[in-house]
C-alpha cells in the first residue's frame, strides 16, 4: 500500500484554497492535515470548511512538525525563496507557485538546498497538465506537425491587480508571461537563446504602473537555439474573459491550442448568437490544477522526480529576467546556458 503524503498549504488566496480543496477530497492518496495564511481568521475558516485538524497564522509550526511530509507554497512572490529553503532544510517536499524566486542567482541558491537535502520540488506551471496542452504536447512528440518552427501564445487577463500587488509583482513578464515562457520551452522542446520584448501602459486607471517600471499590455519575441522563433502576447486589461491560447507551427502542419469558450455551447436568438467566456484562472484551468497535485502527489509516493522541476522554474526565470531587462533597455538580450 502505497504511503499517505501528509500536507500543509501556506497561503489561502483564490489559488491557495483551490489546492487545499483538492488536497482536502479529490486527491488520492493525500492528507490535508494543515492551513496557514497570516490574515487574522482565514486559516480557521478555511480549515473548519475543509475538515483540516491544524490551522496556524505562521508557518513555523509548519517546518517544525515531523508529520508532515510536504508543503504547498501559495504565499507572495517575495517570499518563494524563504520558504523553500526552509521547507528543504526540514525535510518536506515542495510544490511552489511560480516564479520559483524573484533572483536568478537566488534560484541557485535554492536549487543547490533542494538538492543537498534530496527533497522533490515541483513548480506549479499548470499548463502543462492542462488536458489541451497535454494533448498538443503528445502529437508534438508524435510527430504530428513535423518539426517545431515557431510558437505563438496569447494570455489576456481582464483582472487587473490592485496596486500593492503590483508593487511586489515582480513586473508584467515575471508574474504572467512567465507560464508562456515555461509552455513555450516545453512544447517546443528547445531553449530559449535570445529575447526582445517592449510593453505600454494603455488605460489610464493603469498609470500607476509607471512607478513600478511595470506595463499592462506587453510583447515577447523568442529565438531558440534551433533557429526557430515565436511571439507571446500578454496583457492585464482584455475587457472580455480569460483568454489563453497557444499555437505551435512546424514543417508540416499546426496545433492550435485553446478556446475562450465556458462550455461548447451556442446559443441562437432573434439577437444574434451567442457563447459564454471563461471569466477567471480558477475556472479556466480547474482540470490542471487537480492534474498537477494528482502528480505531485503520485512523484513523493514513487520517489520520483515530477515533470516540472526547480530547473524547469530557473529556466522559465531566467527568460522572464531577460524580457524584462530587454523591456527596460529597449535591446535584444541573449541568455547565458544555465548549467544543470
Amino acid at each position: 500500500m502505497e504511503k499517505t503524503i501528509r500536507c500543509a498549504v501556506l497561503g489561502l488566496g483564490r489559488l491557495g484554497y483551490k489546492h487545499a480543496e483538492n488536497l482536502a477530497s479529490k486527491v488520492k492518496g493525500a492528507e490535508l492535515v494543515s492551513v496557514v495564511d497570516p490574515l487574522e481568521g482565514r486559516a480557521e475558516q478555511v480549515a473548519k470548511e475543509l475538515g483540516v485538524r491544524k490551522w496556524s497564522c505562521n508557518p513555523d509550526g509548519v517546518f517544525e512538525d515531523d508529520n508532515i511530509d510536504a508543503v504547498v507554497i501559495v504565499t507572495p512572490t517575495s517570499t518563494h525563496a524563504d520558504m523553500i529553503k526552509r521547507a528543504a532544510r526540514n525535510g518536506k517536499h515542495i510544490f511552489v507557485e511560480k516564479p520559483i524566486t524573484q533572483e536568478l542567482a537566488e534560484a541557485d541558491e535554492v536549487i543547490q538546498i533542494i538538492n543537498e537535502h534530496k527533497v522533490i520540488c515541483q513548480v506549479g506551471f499548470m499548463r502543462r497538465f492542462d488536458p489541451a496542452y497535454a494533448e498538443a504536447k503528445r502529437r508534438i512528440e508524435a510527430g504530428d506537425i513535423g518539426e517545431p518552427i515557431y510558437f505563438k501564445g496569447v494570455s489576456r487577463d481582464g483582472n487587473v491587480p490592485p496596486e500593492e500587488f503590483i508593487k511586489h509583482s515582480g513586473g508584467i513578464f515575471l508574474d504572467v508571461a512567465i507560464h508562456d515562457y515555461d509552455i513555450a520551452r516545453y512544447l517546443m522542446n528547445q531553449e530559449v537563446s535570445s529575447v526582445t520584448s517592449t510593453g505600454s501602459i494603455l488605460l489610464d486607471s493603469n498609470k500607476f504602473m509607471e512607478k513600478y517600471n511595470d506595463v499592462d499590455q506587453a510583447l515577447s519575441y523568442l529565438t531558440f537555439d534551433s533557429g526557430a522563433t515565436g511571439d507571446i502576447e500578454t496583457m492585464r486589461i482584455a475587457p472580455y474573459a480569460y483568454d489563453i491560447r497557444g499555437e505551435v507551427v512546424g514543417t508540416e502542419g499546426a496545433i492550435q491550442i485553446g478556446s475562450m469558450r465556458l462550455n461548447d455551447v451556442k446559443l441562437f436568438t432573434k439577437k444574434g448568437s451567442y457563447h459564454d467566456l471563461v471569466q477567471d484562472f480558477p475556472t479556466r484551468f480547474e482540470d490542471a490544477y487537480l492534474l498537477e497535485m494528482i502528480h505531485f502527489i503520485e512523484c513523493l509516493q514513487k520517489g520520483e522526480k515530477p515533470v516540472c522541476t526547480e530547473i524547469d522554474g530557473k529556466l522559465a526565470l531566467e527568460i522572464a529576467v531577460a524580457a524584462t531587462r530587454s523591456f527596460k533597455t529597449g535591446k535584444t538580450v541573449y541568455l547565458k546556458k544555465i548549467a544543470i
